[in-house]
């Protein structure tokens, strides 16, 4: 089994990117990109397994396109914005939704050990303004949609993130998700495909009980 195929120094999220998921989720469509941290400790490889942690009522998938950039980036142009890239994965944002309402904001919610699935490789040269991205589980297509649909496009969000805080190589920005979130339990499969990419694939465990404070 392939390896985290990227090494970050951060993984910023952008929230709300995609209208139908707006209208899905019920919040209005944001005037700037909304951002959000994941730690780099939240990081797995196609293959394996997302932990499923006790205690929550409802885990999601969200399937989503990443950005890899390929050189430190500060306050650079849109126009210049594609140059800083050094290709694209496929990349799952899991969420415990219920922590979500409850924080409010998401930092808790999104930032478990193995709730960062990337893969199944970076890929250079993709034009990222209408690539199609599915979501399946257990071979069951839940998200269908195409980066097209982004309310704000690739290199607008390479710009916007870079005028906030410096992006180093590796680092990643994960665009969005569609519409058609939805839950996982243990014994599921989830499998994100964006084309011209392939598949990042990992079945779903709960947490075992007793985990805490096993050494790593």
């Amino acid at each position: 089994m392939a390896g985290v195929p990227v090494n970050p120094t951060k993984v910023v999220c952008v929230g709300l990117n995609y209208r139908a998921h707006a209208q899905e989720m019920n919040k209005s469509i944001p005037d700037e990109p909304l951002l959000f941290l994941k730690p780099p400790s939240a990081l797995i490889a196609t293959g394996e397994a997302i932990v499923r942690p006790r205690g929550y009522q409802r885990m999601d998938y969200e399937g989503e396109l990443a950005v890899v950039i390929g050189k430190r980036a500060r306050r650079v142009s849109r126009e210049r914005a594609l140059d800083y890239v050094r290709g694209f994965a496929c990349l799952n944002d899991v969420t415990v939704r219920d922590l979500q309402v409850k924080d409010v904001q998401y930092t808790r919610a999104k930032g478990f050990d193995t709730f960062c699935p990337v893969g199944p490789r970076v890929v250079e040269g993709l034009d990222p303004s209408r690539l199609t991205i599915l979501t399946r589980v257990n071979g069951v297509t839940k998200q269908k949609s195409t980066t097209a649909d982004l309310i704000f496009d690739v290199p607008t969000l390479v710009s916007f993130v870079s005028r906030v805080m410096t992006l180093e190589e590796g680092d990643l920005i994960s665009t969005g998700t569609p519409p058609g979130v939805g839950p996982l339990v243990a014994g599921d499969v989830v499998e994100i495909e964006i084309e011209g990419i392939g598949i990042l694939s990992n079945p779903v465990v709960d947490e075992p009980p007793g985990a805490e404070g096993v050494a790593g």
